[in-house]
């Protein structure tokens, strides 16, 4: 049992509440930590879950961002990904944290979001639930892929179905070079078979530009999958 946050390590003390008389949510972080996570709240864009509470009119196309607009006016990507859905937002507070947790290798620190994956998931339906993966390199420098272990710790069985080659870290690149890098995903084997007609759920810890999800999308989609959407934590 965990008795200290896992951010700042902390004495984690128990808040009592009526709802916490019948039912205990799991706790790993201290209530200074913890409210420091904002959830996307409000009306967040249909394509990518961008609030669009906190953007300029002149960025707005109806339902969706600008951003996504373009991607659906684009007949190359148009309907590729059917939808993205992001659980925070990516503040000062997140982006410490999950650089703690992926570049020091403090593998535990995903605990703290397990309870609140796990509950999206009680109420979603996919055939698949494919974690976007890391190069060999990448993973051999980390020791660990750190959307599959989310997944893990929130009791979610993921389909490792997708390779990855090498390239540059996503963090360093522009958002130019982003949008134009070429693919970089691979099928591990060949399960067409198991991808015709089926609905597949990708996961990821941040959405930025959503190059790197629309990249697998599309193999997925090329490879017989009937709807491509996905899970990010975070919605840069």
């Amino acid at each position: 049992m965990i008795s200290n946050c896992l951010n700042c390590d902390d004495e984690l003390i128990e808040l009592m509440s009526w709802r916490g008389l019948f039912y205990r949510e799991p706790q790993f972080l201290c209530y200074a930590c913890d409210k420091q996570l904002v959830k996307i709240e409000g009306k967040r864009c249909l394509g990518c879950s961008r609030s669009l509470d906190d953007l300029a009119q002149q960025l707005i196309k109806g339902d969706v961002c600008l951003d996504c607009h373009r991607w659906e006016v684009d007949p190359e990507w148009k309907g590729i990904l059917h939808q993205n859905f992001s659980l925070y937002r990516y503040n000062d507070f997140l982006k410490e944290y999950l650089a703690k947790y992926k570049y020091r290798g403090d593998y535990v620190l995903a605990k703290a979001f397990s309870h609140t994956i796990k509950t999206y998931f009680t109420k979603v339906d996919y055939d698949l639930i494919i974690p976007i993966p890391l190069s060999d390199e990448r993973l051999y420098e980390r020791g660990f892929n750190q959307s599959t272990a989310l997944l893990e710790e929130a009791e979610v069985r993921p389909s490792n179905i997708l390779a990855r080659s090498h390239s540059e870290k996503q963090s360093k690149k522009t958002r130019s070079e982003r949008l134009q890098q070429e693919q970089v995903f691979q099928l591990v084997e060949s399960v067409e078979s198991d991808l015709n007609g089926k609905s597949v759920l990708l996961f990821d810890d941040i959405y930025t530009t959503g190059t790197t999800l629309r990249q697998a999308a599309k193999l997925l989609r090329e490879a017989g999958a009937e709807e491509v959407s996905s899970l990010t934590l975070a919605r840069g």
